[in-house]
């Protein structure tokens, strides 16, 4: 896998025999961001929106808990798993890391096999994550249906749906950029690309197409409405456009889509 395609991982550590360890057995598989402590973690986490955090406990500034805590309560970056590493491996601070949002917590010495699964696990988790917001987001009916519902975060929600509604009231603006959607939600434009591909496997420009895709399904149950109208209603400036990523989307064309509706009715 080429390193611009491999997971970001962010390690939040002050001791530099510790970070080269992990840098020894994770670098083949996660481009590595390091931070001092816990105040320039907190810092860098939202800068990166990296995939996985792992983060000692015990540091100047904040301590891994003050991380945790800070992050899980950030809409920006609530979303990201958090790995604990600590001597303290005694029932009331595992306890504590938990309570504070950690999705996962273990004791010094770890065992470096064990970190790697645990981080593999905590990644593939949000593939079921990314399911679960297309089909809250109304992108698959399928698994909607299913009625598989991951643990979730309400912040995540929260964004996920503030920005399909973004898109929504600017709907037939087909010079809706996602620079012009960054700003309305307060996000970077890095930032907002990051936290969307985390949660939907969707870049931004992606989900703000999927998003006209949707609604131009739904228009096209009506009958009345002529595929022009439809394509400028939902933000497509040319309606030849429109029917190639109508196509690209969902393997057929509106018409044939909207044949089947009827057929189906």
């Amino acid at each position: 896998m080429e390193a611009d395609a491999l997971p970001i991982a962010l390690i939040v550590e002050d001791n530099p025999d510790v970070i080269v360890y992990l840098r020894s057995f994770l670098s083949e598989k996660y481009n590595l961001e390091t931070a001092r402590d816990g105040a320039e973690g907190i810092e860098k986490a939202i800068e990166l929106i990296p995939d996985i955090i792992v983060s000692d406990v015990m540091m100047p500034e904040k301590d891994g808990f003050e991380l945790c805590e800070t992050l899980k309560q950030d809409t920006r970056a609530c979303h990201i798993p958090i790995i604990l590493l600590t001597a303290r491996a005694d029932q009331a601070s595992r306890i504590t890391g938990l309570q504070q949002g950690a999705d996962a917590y273990l004791g010094k010495p770890f065992d470096k096999e064990e970190l790697l699964v645990r981080m593999e696990q905590l990644i593939a988790g949000r593939k079921q994550l990314q399911q679960y917001y297309l089909a809250s987001a109304g992108f698959s009916a399928e698994q909607a249906a299913e009625g598989k519902e991951p643990a979730i975060s309400g912040l995540d929600h929260t964004f996920v749906q503030n920005v399909r509604d973004s898109i929504m009231a600017r709907l037939d603006d087909y010079n809706l950029q996602v620079q012009d959607l960054a700003e309305t939600v307060h996000l970077s434009q890095s930032q907002l690309h990051r936290k969307l591909k985390a949660l939907t496997g969707l870049s931004t420009n992606h989900f703000i197409r999927s998003v006209r895709l949707q609604e131009a399904c739904l228009l096209l149950k009506d009958p009345e409405r002529s595929i022009t109208s439809i394509a400028f209603d939902t933000g497509f400036q040319h309606p030849d456009y429109f029917a190639k990523v109508f196509h690209q989307e969902f393997g057929v064309t509106p018409t044939e889509y909207r044949e089947g509706v009827s057929v189906s009715s």
